[in-house]
């Protein structure tokens, strides 16, 4: 008669010293091998999950960092004259913002942008993703227009290639056309007067200074 795992514990040590190099039948570790998959299975996602909520969204790294900005050319939000394009964004440093109605967190950041705007001190574009065009307009009639120019991306096309994929986000970009600079996630004051702002002034500096 064959012996599991649990008779050997019970046996004498001259008893278990003859057992010495015995293994359980394969099919028997087949099927404790497939019992524990879904076990160690989730451990790995719970181990994924916990590693992703112990990082900073706002700090991921991002592909175009240091690149030019993608082509695009996008119409105006419902109600604004003003739409806005790649060519824009090129000959000044500007914040560009992705936002929309149905976001949360964007609606906490907004009176950061409209103090922004106030102050004028560097222009502010929006680039409104996957909205309801009445949506959008009702939204920036109530709460207040922060931006120079706004794009109404409705298929979100341009996100992609801006590598969007969750809003906000606001990116820093250089008069040379290169993003300098990802936030994703709402925007706050510390992150706005200690890292934004003085990268615009540096990115300010840089674009004054002669081309040797």
């Amino acid at each position: 008669m064959a012996m599991n795992a649990i008779d050997t514990d019970r046996l004498l040590p001259a008893e278990a010293s003859a057992l010495e190099g015995w293994a359980p039948p394969a099919g028997a570790m087949s099927r404790r091998l497939l019992l524990a998959l879904p076990a160690v299975g989730f451990a790995g996602l719970a181990g994924l999950f916990a590693w992703g909520l112990s990082r900073d969204p706002s700090q991921l790294p991002s592909n175009l960092v240091g690149k030019g900005i993608p082509e695009f050319s996008l119409p105006p939000v419902l109600g604004r004259k003003l739409g806005l394009s790649s060519s824009d964004l090129k000959g000044e440093v500007s914040l560009v913002n992705f936002f929309a109605s149905w976001c949360p967190p964007c609606r906490l950041e907004h009176p950061l942008f409209l103090d922004l705007a106030r102050q004028g001190v560097v222009p502010l574009h929006g680039i409104n993703y996957k909205d309801v065009p009445e949506n959008a307009a009702r939204w920036l009639n109530a709460l207040g227009d922060p931006y120079a120019r706004t794009g109404a991306d409705l298929d979100g096309r341009v996100g992609i290639d801006w590598g969007v994929y969750g809003i906000p986000e606001t990116f820093v970009i250089g008069a040379d056309g290169r993003i300098a600079y990802r936030h994703i996630g709402q925007m706050t004051r510390p992150t706005l007067d200690e890292t934004v702002l003085p990268l615009i002034e540096r990115l300010r500096n840089e674009a004054r200074r002669p081309t040797s």
